[in-house]
């Protein structure tokens, strides 16, 4: 959208007063006055870009200018359609940071926005754009990532476009998290970890999913062949992703986060891609994390212990000088499964599969003694009793796949870290100080308060009296 206008500016106040105007345009009907104001709003905030919208904030508040304008509210799916025109053809850096950060704020809103980018084919634009633009705006780079990660969960892409991602695309953001690890409050290695994550849930879905077709081969998964050929090198990745799960909240991100690490735990190839001291905080996580979902969390309990046993029963844990937690893990699964006993009651009923994944569980080789200790024990605890084939699952692979949650859910907890340390104290389960801390040689991942989100359709500057 070429369009040139001539302002003379004397401080940022005239600049904001001057973009009110900009949107505040009467368009009527007339799709070219509708053209002409987005032309203009483009060209006055990529020319003042330097000047006046050089923080997170400002470029935000640009954003919603446009979002709470006449114009948008009258003509919200041509607006659209035609901001990602541009995106699909745009080249300049300040353009293209302002109209991504448009389309960013837009789609968290309404979702339909990401469905409409998905239709017009922007996946592959963006590919090109975060391996180009990198070294030229390190803001515009940043938010390109998010918008690459917002489109992408939530909702199925296109085959089309998952063939498009090259081996060197998933090593370039890889490398980027290496290149970064040592600097503690580096904002790209939230973005990058989950456009990783996502893509790697694209994949699986693709391959396993409820829409998956049987008829054709599934797309090799890009994120697994190069952690599988060449993990050692993407070490960094691979901690953080833990340190992550030990501190987020949002259930659809720690799904992400889970059904990366089943594919690790059940792929040979990466077996040992986590450092052991690594393995251990996972450990931790877990049981506490399990310990504190909620009775309604069936779903995201069966998850949990879907990615467990190929934890316990695949990785360095099972080498005898590498076990841990072996009693607090015995005692998590007996009370997952036995609600009848005195003092069991903190997992309520228990459902058919979770009574099957924990008889999967109980049988890694290092958590139990005796086969007849064992057998005791699973009808004692358990009501169930051991067969050969409980450690296989062919359909746990699918269900982890297909096991969804919509952006922005917050995972139940049970209380107040309080109530939970009491809770694990009350059944003996010791939990390690690493769980709150760091994890390997990783980095923290410091809170992402940078990306201003809403969770409904008010603007966040209506506080400072701007419609």
């Amino acid at each position: 959208m070429e369009f040139e206008v001539s302002y003379a500016l004397e401080n940022e106040q005239q600049f904001w007063d001057e973009l009110e105007d900009i949107v505040s345009a009467e368009c009527g009907t007339h799709e070219e006055l509708i053209d002409n104001a987005l032309r203009a709003y483009l060209s006055f905030t990529a020319n003042y870009k330097e000047e006046y919208l050089q923080s997170e904030y400002a470029i935000a508040r640009c954003s919603y200018k446009l979002l709470d304008s006449s114009v948008f509210a009258a003509h919200k799916d041509y607006v659209r359609r035609q901001i990602i025109y541009c995106l699909l053809q745009e080249d300049k850096a300040a353009t293209l940071h302002l109209i991504a950060a448009f389309l960013l704020f837009d789609g968290r809103q309404h979702e339909e926005t990401f469905e409409t980018m998905n239709e017009e084919g922007v996946f592959p634009i963006l590919l090109e754009l975060i391996q180009s633009k990198q070294n030229e705006d390190v803001a515009l780079h940043r938010i390109l990532l998010e918008l690459l990660y917002e489109m992408s969960r939530i909702q199925r892409l296109r085959t089309q476009d998952l063939i498009l991602i090259e081996d060197n695309f998933i090593t370039y953001l890889l490398m980027f998290i290496e290149g970064l690890s040592d600097d503690v409050n580096d904002p790209y290695h939230y973005p990058v970890i989950r456009v990783l994550l996502v893509l790697n849930e694209q994949y699986m879905v693709s391959a396993h999913g409820p829409e998956s077709s049987v008829t054709l081969r599934p797309l090799p998964n890009k994120v697994m062949k190069v952690l599988s050929t060449n993990g050692l090198a993407y070490k960094t990745f691979g901690e953080n992703i833990i340190l992550l799960l030990n501190r987020e909240s949002e259930t659809s991100l720690q799904l992400l986060i889970l059904k990366l690490l089943y594919l690790l735990f059940t792929t040979p190839a990466t077996y040992e891609y986590f450092y052991t001291n690594d393995l251990r905080v996972l450990v931790d996580v877990m049981i506490r994390n399990l310990l504190d979902l909620p009775l309604t969390s069936t779903a995201l309990r069966h998850t949990y212990l879907r990615v467990l046993y190929p934890l316990l029963a695949h990785t360095q844990l099972k080498n005898p000088d590498c076990q841990y937690k072996r009693e607090e893990l015995l005692k998590l699964l007996y009370m997952m499964t036995s609600s009848n006993l005195p003092g069991m009651m903190h997992f309520g009923a228990i459902d058919e599969t979770t009574k099957r994944l924990v008889s999967r569980c109980v049988q890694v080789p290092w958590l139990r003694e005796t086969e007849e200790q064992q057998e005791n024990l699973s009808k004692n605890f358990l009501g169930i009793g051991i067969n050969s084939k409980a450690a296989e699952s062919s359909l746990s692979v699918m269900e982890v796949a297909g096991h969804t949650e919509k952006p922005g859910i917050q995972t139940p907890s049970r209380g107040r870290d309080e109530v939970k340390v009491a809770s694990l104290k009350k059944n003996g389960i010791a939990m390690d100080s690493s769980v709150d801390g760091g994890v390997g040689n990783g980095v923290p991942l410091g809170d992402d308060t940078s990306t201003i989100r809403l969770d409904d359709s008010k603007s966040p500057f209506e506080v400072e009296g701007e419609a």
